[in-house]
């Protein structure tokens, strides 16, 4: 359960922010230049998206603008291994900007981020849905987690508060810049926010690891499998060894004989794997030479439930997903 924040004062708040498996996937000094548009394409704020209520994992998720939405909870961020993929409102996903996705807010929708260990606090344009982990409430890119100064966490207490802001900021943030920092939150009132934190759950893992590099490693060839850029596609008619359920670990699994999965992408790097899954509330589950690490939803039990699970993945933009045997 989260726990809303209540504002103390107007004068307090014043102070206050891819398939077989396709995917491989401050100050006022900060650098506002616009990338390049054939990478990222065209940004804009209007029309803003609400959307109908929609499930994943089993959950449902309604979307609704709340105006006066003001939340503590957790924070992950994902970066390099989604770069220009579509985002929930169909854009190009760029890592160093300042983004965010969150599972209701509508799209885009501008929120002030304070990382509360700090009491730091930036603009940030939510453009895109999830985390689908339950214990947070927030994905931010790599570019708003490195302003926020927790790039270097794969989790971190934050508070997220919608806000308003002028032409001049929202067009800095489209632009892939980052927005002047505001003023740090008072003492006062972080330490109301560190206490709604501390009646929450902290997250079991983090999305990567502290000491993970920002640039992407070099890729690994896979055993069964061939590159084609920065993407995987799994070497069509290779057989593929089955592997038990928990084989490899609670968090890497398998689906036996009679059952069915909807493959999202695949990785030659586990760690890319993890984080994708975590985003989008699937699994991952490694082929029998533990080189290949696909992102899956299921194992289903019935072909009917399976394509349930097509419609999610496609829903969230991977019109490339796929229902397969488990034992594929």
């Amino acid at each position: 359960m989260k726990y809303a924040v209540k504002l103390l004062s107007a004068g307090s708040a014043s102070l206050l922010l891819a398939s077989c498996g396709t995917v491989d996937g401050v100050n006022d000094n900060v650098d506002t230049r616009r990338p390049p548009a054939q990478t990222y394409g065209t940004v804009a704020d209007f029309p803003q998206k609400i959307g109908e209520p929609y499930q994943v994992a089993g959950t449902t998720y309604t979307p609704q603008d709340v105006s006066s939405y003001d939340e503590v909870g957790y924070a992950s961020w994902y970066g390099q291994e989604l770069s220009g993929n579509s985002t929930a409102n169909g854009e190009a996903f760029n890592p160093e900007g300042i983004t965010a996705a969150h599972k209701t807010l509508p799209l885009p929708t501008y929120v002030e981020v304070t990382a509360l260990d700090t009491g730091r606090t930036i603009l940030v344009r939510v453009n895109d849905r999830g985390p689908f982990a339950n214990d947070r409430i927030l994905d931010l890119s790599h570019g708003a987690a490195k302003q926020l100064g927790i790039d270097q966490q794969g989790v971190a207490g934050i508070r997220v508060r919608k806000v308003n802001p002028n032409e001049q900021e929202r067009e800095v943030l489209r632009a892939g810049g980052a927005a002047s920092e505001r003023i740090a939150t008072p003492d006062s009132l972080l330490s109301i926010l560190r206490n709604n934190l501390a009646k929450l759950p902290r997250p079991a893992a983090a999305v990567r690891q502290a000491s993970a590099p920002v640039a992407s490693p070099p890729p690994r060839q896979p055993a069964s499998g061939n590159r084609q850029g920065r993407f995987i596609v799994e070497g069509a008619g290779v057989g593929r060894p089955a592997i038990a359920e928990n084989s490899v670990g609670n968090n890497y699994v398998g689906a036996g004989p009679g059952t069915y999965v909807v493959q999202v992408a695949a990785f030659s790097d586990k760690s890319r794997a993890n984080a994708m899954a975590k985003k989008i509330g699937a699994r991952v589950m490694p082929d029998g030479t533990r080189k290949i690490w696909r992102v899956r939803y299921g194992p289903y039990d019935s072909t009917k439930e399976a394509e349930a699970g097509l419609a999610q993945a496609k829903g969230r933009g991977y019109s490339g997903a796929q229902i397969l045997r488990g034992d594929q």
